[in-house]
């Protein structure tokens, strides 16, 4: 399972997230179709096995978190053009939470 505070980064686009909280689910974390990787680790760059699935090229956006169904949630650090998802299930945008108001 992957921990808390875990960064990885895409095989297919130049998308990082940090892991706010874990799930079982997010060992099948994916970036466009490929499986993401630990930042740091050797992918093998244009050569790579992977491309970017054209089904899952939506993109993310940089400062915003996503979350499943699970309660898995990541915060992306680096945008790219791949969509995140879980195998083949794109994660949601988490909304903000409205404030009360203040009278």
């Amino acid at each position: 399972m992957i921990k808390n505070g875990t960064r990885l980064q895409s095989q297919v686009c130049d998308t990082q997230v940090i892991v706010v909280r874990s799930a079982d689910s997010l060992d099948d974390l994916r970036a466009g179709g490929a499986p993401m990787v630990p930042i740091g680790a050797e992918t093998s760059g244009v050569d790579s096995e992977y491309t970017l699935d054209d089904g899952l090229a939506d993109g993310n956006s940089m400062g915003k978190r996503y979350v499943d169904d699970g309660g898995a949630e990541v915060l992306v650090t680096k945008a790219g053009k791949g969509t995140l998802s879980i195998g083949s299930t794109p994660l949601t945008l988490k909304e903000a939470k409205p404030l009360p108001a203040s009278d």
